[in-house]
């Protein structure tokens, strides 16, 4: 299953109710696995995110689905990046020869 790095900042309602962030960590756990995303971890981070997230998804739409459905919560914006194992980073350079 494809593998995706989230990358979130908190909104200014995200900040004010900061210290609910693990309880909505879970309840966005439990949003995106009906959806078939899962969660493989999250770190609270400092510098310029506020939160990092290692999320696999069966298809680009679902996860973008999932995330919408997370932003409409009105805590935190996203940005998401595909990522790639050793083997699939290996068959993708495999096709420039």
């Amino acid at each position: 299953m494809p593998t995706y790095v989230i990358l979130m900042h908190w909104t200014d309602q995200g900040v004010r109710a900061a210290a609910d962030s693990v309880t909505r960590y879970r309840q966005a756990k439990a949003m995106f696995e009906p959806a078939g995303a899962i969660f493989k971890g999250i770190w609270w981070t400092t510098g310029p995110y506020d939160l990092m997230a290692v999320v696999e998804a069966p298809d680009e739409e679902t996860l973008s689905v999932s995330l919408l459905q997370l932003a409409g919560t009105g805590n935190i914006r996203t940005e998401a990046y595909r990522a790639f194992t050793e083997t699939e980073a290996e068959q993708l350079f495999n096709k420039l020869r």
